[in-house]
């Protein structure tokens, strides 16, 4: 009983932490301000408890899965025919996306094994531009350390977050999220429309497990949405404070984890990540760039699309700048299917030769 009601509190403290953090983010006009406000304000209390209380914070899988599930359902409310007549340039731009993974994967290796002094295996799956759990396991598997690839990928899909919508903010004047006035929303919505989330959320994230596709939890409910919206089973708005609710506790779940790690730790794994997202994310503007001219696709479009963060956090920077989220998820699903495809056969070839090397 004890346990729970600490728990319980600490879920309490978390998403009122979180919640104060997106409404200061909404009033300094940051983009994504639920999603970010709420991160980096859950990050400093988790910092916090644990420096004190060297305890862990408490934070339930299952409510971050929901509400990735709401996010899934009313990104694939977006879903319309024009994206299957995207079909020859998504040829092109998933081509280039095997060239980005595979540069991407090179220069961190570099940057984490000689720069950072990881070990071999630890550097390589480090490297890894997608798939966190997938990274972890494979790396784990092969000697490498279980924390400092945890804390890396976390960092990556962390800084990601934070860095691509400012650099839209600095560079283009674009403010990104709610901040920007973007919502889901066709029209005023009413009960009906949060029925409809409620209940095809938790059944898109079930066939999403059974199926064990990536991102399970994202991917079920949009490609179930997706399927009843273009067939005319449903005709669903998202509702903007849904979407706003469920930035909200996503961001918490994230800010969350820092308590899995030491400042001093925390501080080395930001360094590296800072200049490994650097890099990847001007490989990906140099990609952009010279896809441009060939496909329908805006410099915006594909950099979001390119960009190594969390699928359902780029699928929200994509829903907020206007760009199809539907389109950007198939480039990030095809990411990691790719990067995790490729990793064990590359280390294999690098495992043969010595950890100096």
């Amino acid at each position: 009983m004890n346990t729970l009601k600490s728990n319980a509190l600490h879920l309490a403290l978390i998403l009122g932490t979180a919640l104060s953090g997106a409404f200061a983010a909404f009033a300094m006009g940051w983009p994504i301000p639920f999603l970010l406000g709420s991160l980096v304000a859950t990050a400093i209390l988790a910092l916090t408890l644990v420096a004190r209380t060297n305890k862990p914070v408490f934070f339930p899988r299952p409510l971050r899965e929901v509400f990735i599930a709401v996010i899934g359902t009313m990104i694939g409310t977006t879903f319309t025919p024009d994206v299957l007549s995207m079909a020859p340039t998504l040829a092109i731009t998933l081509c280039a996306m095997l060239i980005f993974v595979v540069l991407a994967q090179t220069s961190n290796y570099v940057i984490f094994h000689h720069l950072g002094g990881y070990d071999q295996p630890t550097a390589f799956y480090a490297a890894m531009p997608g798939g966190l759990i997938e990274a972890v396991e494979m790396g784990a598997k092969a000697g490498g350390d279980v924390e400092t690839l945890s804390i890396q990928h976390f960092v990556r899909i962390v800084l990601v977050i934070l860095v691509v919508p400012m650099l839209f903010l600095v560079v283009a004047g674009e403010s990104v999220g709610s901040a920007a006035n973007q919502t889901l929303e066709k029209g005023p919505s009413d009960w009906r429309d949060w029925a409809t989330v409620v209940a095809i959320a938790p059944v898109g994230l079930l066939i999403g497990k059974l199926s064990r596709l990536p991102a399970a939890p994202l991917l079920g409910p949009l490609v179930l949405t997706a399927t009843l919206q273009s067939t005319g089973a449903i005709d669903l708005g998202g509702p903007p404070t849904l979407l706003n609710l469920a930035q909200l506790v996503v961001g918490a779940s994230l800010g969350a984890q820092f308590a899995r790690t030491t400042p001093r730790h925390l501080v080395s794994a930001l360094a590296l990540g800072m200049v490994s997202v650097l890099v990847t994310l001007a490989i990906a503007s140099g990609l952009a760039l010279l896809l441009e001219p060939f496909v329908p696709l805006s410099f915006q479009t594909l950099l979001v699309s390119f960009a190594p963060g969390g699928v359902t956090e780029m699928s929200l920077i994509a829903l907020s700048l206007g760009v199809s989220p539907v389109l950007v998820s198939i480039h990030h699903l095809f990411r990691i299917l790719f990067t995790v495809g490729v990793a064990g056969l590359l280390f294999k070839r690098l495992g043969k030769r010595s950890p100096g090397s």
